[in-house]
Formats: structure tokens, C-alpha cells, sequence
């Protein structure tokens, strides 16, 4: 399992990727998405999710919507159109980050 920390950096990216690729999610399939496609190496919880659903909404990068699944109001999150166009920025830049830390940690990227 990977540093909370390392996770709470890159949980905006994750979610607008996620977004980008399936359409609308509700906050427990992200969080089940990422345990699945990361082989159970990175877990996101409630209490990071939800604080970043929320900021993401806060600036106009995704909206909600409400179902109602039986007596159930399920919240599913779906990227605005700013929030589209921003996926491929965020993406570029933590591609940069992460080279930049290759460099800083005199890492050979082949050793992944």
C-alpha cells in the first residue's frame, strides 16, 4: 500500500481521469475503481474523497447528480466541460512531476 500522503497529491488527477474514462461515477465505485486498477496498492478513503469531490466541484471541474436507487439518493459526479478539458493539462503535469522526481532521486525510469 502506498503513503496516504502520496495519495491525497494525485487524488484530483485520479478522479478527473476516472471521469474522463467512464463517464459519471458515485464516490464508492471511484474508490473500488482505484483499489481494483491499482491491485489494492492504493486506497482512497471516505475522508480524502469526499473533501476533493467536493473542491473539484467547488471549482467548476465536475457537477452532481442525484438517483434515486429504490429508497436510496445515490450522488454520481460527472465532469463539466472545463473539467474535460482540464484532464489532459492535470495529466501532462504529473507526468512532469514525476520525471522531475526521477531526476531529483537520480532514478533510472526502466527500474519500474
Amino acid at each position: 500500500m502506498h503513503s496516504p500522503e502520496l495519495v491525497k497529491g494525485t487524488l484530483q488527477t485520479i478522479i478527473l481521469k476516472l471521469l474522463a474514462d467512464n463517464g459519471r461515477m458515485y464516490g464508492y465505485e471511484i474508490t473500488q475503481k482505484v483499489r481494483d486498477l491499482s491491485d489494492g496498492k492504493l486506497v482512497v478513503t471516505e475522508g480524502a474523497l469526499y473533501p476533493t469531490l467536493h473542491r473539484l466541484e467547488a471549482e467548476n471541474l465536475l457537477i452532481t447528480e442525484k438517483e434515486h436507487i429504490g429508497k436510496r439518493v445515490r450522488k454520481y459526479y460527472r465532469l463539466t466541460e472545463t473539467g474535460k478539458s482540464s484532464v489532459t493539462e492535470r495529466i501532462g503535469e504529473f507526468e512532469n512531476f514525476v520525471k522531475t522526481m526521477f531526476t531529483i532521486l537520480n532514478l533510472n525510469p526502466g527500474m519500474i
